[in-house]
Order: structure tokens, then C-alpha cells, then sequence
């Protein structure tokens, strides 16, 4: 994707309504146009990792466009050409101390993946390069998926970090491409290309390059946005209400978040080696 100031972005962007005072976040961009809300994950150093930060600032924008009837539609990218969002940034992790640091950060992360997908306006994610972990479940919310022949999605934590989806999650992309095949995509580890994605439902349509992404992103908004509102939210709401509860997880999450293997995985990461798992 192009650079965020090339695509207009501003950090001081409308989402300062929400608070006059706070400081802007360059890390996540957001401006309104025309009824159009932009959302830009701004870090391409680092493909487009995401901070606690960051992730509050999204649950933040889409919270407000519960009461800002001038906003039809968001549009979600990320900065650069190397990905929509490659997931949390692995420091994030290096605070955790207690268990109960675990727990907090998926319940953080399902409070905020929650809080996109009932969002009261339609989403689309418009998609170029990598989009895994959080990021690939950043884009599962939202309600329509574009990306570029690059577009590659998946959850590699099982060759990377050793740690889990929570049930919310699991649920979700189960509902959303099938357990049979959400299970193969995490035990594989591996990417899903353009092309398959558009297959299983994870991709709704597939461009041909950046330039192109950005007209259809903006073409599919002003269509959507000219639909009727209630119509497009009822038929959101319907849906998630249809999806299964999550089931109790937090003993799954304390065995991978408590592990020796999580230690391992994030030192290997960082430390670009190849992790030792011993399953303990």
C-alpha cells in the first residue's frame, strides 16, 4: 500500500472527537471523508505489528461510530507494501509475568475483535501482503475482505510462538470457513495464497495490484454506503447472534501462555532461530 501520508491520513484525523485531548497515535491513522471512515495500521518497519496501543484505538474508532450518524462505512489497510498486519508485535509479550497476564491479553484481544465486528457500520478490510495472526483475526471481522494477488493469509503460532486462539476466535473462524479446514490451516502453519483464500471464504474478491486495491476499496464503500443502514446492521447483528458462545477456555489458554514452549518460541523469534518444542 502506498505511505500513509501519500494516501492522505493525518493523525489528527476526526477520531479526535472521541477526546479533544489525547495524544494521536501515528501507529493507527483514521480520518472520515465523505462518510467514509479510514483506517490505516501505520507501522510498515515492522509490517504493520500490532501494539496494545494500536488494538485499543481500533476497539476506540469503532465504539464511536455508534453515535456518529455521518459515517457509513470503514475501510481497514495497513501501510506499505509488505502487509495488512502481521499480528502482535512479540514484544508485547515480553511483560508477561503472571498468568493472569495471559488471560488478559485474549480477553483484550476479544473485547477488541468483538468490538469490530458489531461495529454499527459496515467493515471492509482491504487487504495487501501478510495478514496473520491478530491481524488475519482483525480481518475475519470485518464484513467484507478485498486484497491483492500477494494477500496471504494464516496463524502460524504453531511454528512460531506455541500459543493459542482463544474459544472466541476458534469459534469465529469456524463459522466462518469450517473447523475441518481451520484446524489444517493451524496445524500446517502455513499461509493461505490470494486465490485459495478467495475459495474458503477468508478473501470476497481478488485485484490485481495496490492501485487497483484502493479504487475497489473505495468504489465497494460508496456502494455499500449507499445502502440502507438498518438493512446492512440488522442483517450483521442476525448473524452474530447465530454464531455458537465460546466455551470455557482459560485452562487452555494458562498451557500454552505458561509453557516452557511459549519461552522458547518468543526468544527463537527473536532471536531468528528455529524454536526447539518440548511440548511442556
Amino acid at each position: 500500500m502506498p505511505s500513509a501520508a501519500e494516501l492522505g491520513f493525518h493523525p489528527e484525523g476526526s477520531v479526535n472527537k472521541m477526546n479533544e485531548n489525547a495524544t494521536p497515535d501515528t501507529n493507527l491513522l483514521y480520518e472520515v471523508r465523505d462518510g467514509v471512515g479510514r483506517i490505516i495500521f501505520n507501522r510498515p518497519q515492522a509490517r504493520n505489528s500490532l501494539t496494545f496501543g494500536m488494538y485499543e484505538r481500533l476497539a476506540a474508532i469503532c465504539e464511536a461510530a455508534a453515535s456518529d450518524r455521518t459515517l457509513k462505512v470503514l475501510i481497514l489497510t495497513g501501510a506499505g507494501d509488505k502487509a495488512f498486519a502481521s499480528g502482535t508485535d512479540i514484544n508485547q509479550f515480553r511483560a508477561f509475568n503472571t498468568p493472569q497476564d495471559a488471560i488478559d491479553y485474549e480477553a483484550r484481544i476479544d473485547r477488541v475483535l468483538t468490538t469490530l465486528e458489531q461495529c454499527r457500520v459496515p467493515t471492509i478490510a482491504a487487504i495487501n501482503g501478510v495478514c496473520a495472526g491478530g491481524g488475519a483475526g482483525i480481518a475475519a471481522c470485518c464484513d467484507l475482505r478485498i486484497g491483492t494477488r500477494t494477500a496471504k493469509f494464516g496463524f502460524p503460532i504453531a511454528r512460531t510462538l506455541g500459543n493459542c486462539l482463544s474459544a472466541s476466535n476458534i469459534g469465529r473462524l469456524s463459522a466462518l470457513i469450517g473447523a475441518t479446514r481451520l484446524k489444517e490451516i493451524i496445524f500446517t502453519a502455513r499461509l493461505i495464497e490470494a486465490q485459495e483464500a478467495a475459495g474458503i471464504g477468508l478473501l470476497h474478491e481478488v485485484v490485481e495490484d495496490l492501485p487497483a486495491l484502493e479504487r475497489r476499496a473505495d468504489e465497494l464503500a460508496r456502494l455499500v454506503a449507499s445502502h440502507a443502514p438498518l438493512t446492512l446492521r440488522a442483517t450483521k447483528q442476525t448473524l452474530l447472534r447465530a454464531q455458537p458462545k465460546p466455551g470455557e477456555d482459560q485452562d487452555l489458554i494458562l498451557m500454552c501462555y505458561q509453557s516452557r514452549d511459549f519461552l522458547e518460541g518468543m526468544d527463537a523469534f527473536l532471536n531468528k532461530r528455529q524454536p526447539q518444542w518440548t511440548g511442556d
